[in-house]
């Protein structure tokens, strides 16, 4: 049976454990120790470390409609990639002009 193994060593262990890179079955049989009971101490261990990241910070926030469109608009893309924005109605004949115009 193994000696009786005191509260600060065991914060020690679980910090040894920490930087060993092992697995916790790996550290508790090269240590000789149970693996549920360093189970149980790692766990207090990062319970009780200072969280390392920032906090979280929450923000209020309002969720809004989406804004209602007052016009319509059309898009015209040519082959040279040129985009041609109009308003429903306008003149077809003076578009096509434009994106003749602009493929040349």
């Amino acid at each position: 049976m193994a000696k009786q193994v005191e509260k600060p060593e065991w914060a020690r262990i679980a910090e040894a454990f920490e930087a060993s890179g092992q697995t916790q079955r790996e550290f508790a049989l090269a240590r000789g120790v149970r693996l549920s009971t360093l189970q149980s101490w790692v766990y207090r261990h990062r319970r009780s470390a200072p969280s390392r990241g920032e906090p979280v910070r929450l923000l209020p926030v309002q969720v809004a409609p989406p804004p209602v469109a007052t016009e319509c608009l059309l898009e015209v893309v040519a082959a040279s990639g040129a985009r041609v924005r109009f308003a429903v109605g306008t003149d077809v004949a003076y578009v096509a002009r434009l994106v003749a115009a602009l493929g040349r």
